[in-house]
């Protein structure tokens, strides 16, 4: 069994309190982390384990944990809005990104799904990222260099308007404002079979962009739906939904790639009620 290895300077590291509150630093030697409970240095956790506990001057205890990507997600700075992890982990998983999948992203925001899709397709995959606006590229580019240490080099982030030109994808994620302007774009892109995943906010968004894709002739039936989350309090026989829950926060759509030249079959239909008397 290999040795963990402990914190160290440069380190990210997430501080929570008894009441469940986290703060998000970076480890410093010499540095200091200032609470209303009094402070704690940072050299009281170099050197330590994860998952670690340590006191504040004033003798608050905090658990000590790298963050998980969805705990990081949640803190980055941010530009654009972040897709949260739920809506991050639907995309991995409904979306089949894998290991040496070569994935395109548009846009970039502030860089929390290119972070989940990097660490998917590990090191011999590719994620191209596309982002129209410099402020908020550069923020993405910041937040992914902090949660892994610096840039990947499987990571290329193009500034400008979505273009990948001849280049095949496994892939295409399209996080914008009207994906369904795209669809020519991922039919170009991906490679017979691939798939192309859209992330929107609205159902308006929504009915275009299954529209959009069901007409371009180069798809299988899109598939759409959302996730909710809802955590569930338990201590002893109290166990009952939390008061507060993520609902809503987007809406997911998915269509397969068709070969080319296949036409996709007709739709089948119920009817409705008015058409069948």
């Amino acid at each position: 069994m290999g040795t963990a290895r402990l914190l160290g300077a440069g380190d990210l590291v997430q501080l929570t309190d008894p009441k469940g509150r986290r703060h998000l630093i970076t480890l410093r030697a010499g540095g200091m982390f200032h609470t209303h409970r009094g402070s704690l240095n940072h050299d009281d956790i170099i050197g330590g384990p994860d998952g670690n506990v340590v006191r504040s001057a004033g003798g608050t205890p905090y658990v000590v944990f790298r963050p998980l990507l969805s705990d990081y997600t949640l803190s980055m700075k941010r530009g654009a809005a972040v897709v949260y992890p739920k809506d991050a982990a639907q995309i991995v998983a409904m979306a089949d990104v894998f290991p040496g999948a070569r994935v395109l992203e548009a846009g970039a925001g502030s860089g929390a799904l290119s972070c989940w899709l990097l660490r998917a397709v590990g090191p011999e995959g590719s994620v191209v990222s596309y982002e129209r606006r410099p402020d908020f590229a550069e923020v993405a580019r910041r937040n992914v260099m902090e949660f892994f240490g610096a840039e990947p080099g499987v990571w290329k982030l193009v500034v400008g308007d979505l273009d990948p030109g001849a280049a095949e994808f496994d892939r295409v994620i399209l996080d914008m404002l009207a994906p369904w302007d795209h669809a020519d774009t991922a039919a170009t892109a991906l490679v017979p079979g691939g798939l192309a995943c859209c992330y929107v906010a609205t159902t308006t968004q929504l009915s275009r962009t299954v529209e959009a894709f069901r007409a371009h002739g180069s798809f299988d039936e899109p598939a759409a739906w959302e996730s909710l989350v809802r955590g569930w309090h338990v201590e002893g026989l109290a166990v009952r939904p939390e008061h507060r829950m993520v609902g809503h926060t987007g809406f997911l759509v998915t269509a397969r790639r068709l070969a080319p030249g296949v036409v996709p079959p007709p739709r089948r239909r119920r009817p409705a009620k008015s058409e069948e008397q």
